[in-house]
């Protein structure tokens, strides 16, 4: 089954699986990252639009996600936010010219997009030469424990949700010719983790 069809599938319950975590991680992190930005943004991966609250209201914010059935959940967040536009798009191929975006958005997006690399290179591509991508992501840690634990759930991870729990996600962002300019981590050691990086 495909990431498309995984999230479609699971758009009615997505917010209620993500309860807890949303209630007492996820939400703050969001706010700290998002709420100071400016100028035109692209969020790669909205989902259930779990963001768009947070954004400044002189944001410009285009969202993209590659669910329709997620998407139409966003839709329901956005009563009053003018400044926000939701689109069905592929992270792998982004339908915007070079250049187009002072900031370039993902929160734990990176884990289920089949070739991350692919979508990181139209990121960077999408972004200004002068903006930041900001990733708020899960990844494969450095501790050996952890990694073990990883590895040993993320074929059931990727079986029911397309969630990839080891990716090596500061090494793909390399790849795709970013510069890491801050790498913090945030919980379960470096599990949990904010890179922001430049074209």
């Amino acid at each position: 089954m495909s990431v498309l069809s995984k999230y479609d599938r699971i758009s009615p319950i997505y917010d209620l699986m993500e309860a807890p975590v949303e209630l007492f991680l996820f939400r703050k992190w969001r706010r700290a990252v998002l709420s100071d930005l400016h100028g035109s943004v692209l969020e790669v991966g909205t989902g259930t639009g779990k963001n768009l609250e947070y954004y400044p209201k002189d944001c410009k914010v285009t969202a993209i996600d590659i669910s329709p059935k997620m998407l139409e959940h966003a839709k329901k967040r956005m009563a009053g936010m003018d400044n926000i536009s939701l689109q069905v798009m592929d992270a792998e191929l982004l339908a915007f010219a070079d250049n187009s975006f002072d900031y370039v958005i993902t929160t734990f997006v990176l884990c289920s997009i089949p070739n991350p690399v692919a979508a990181l290179r139209e990121m960077r591509r999408v972004c200004k030469p002068d903006g930041l991508v900001i990733n708020l992501e899960h990844m494969r840690s450095s501790n050996r424990m952890l990694t073990f634990l990883e590895n040993v759930l993320n074929p059931i991870s990727v079986f029911f949700m397309g969630v990839n729990l080891n990716r090596k996600t500061v090494e793909n962002i390399k790849k795709a010719g970013l510069s890491v300019v801050e790498e913090k981590h945030l919980a379960l050691r470096d599990v949990f983790r904010l890179i922001r990086s430049k074209p």
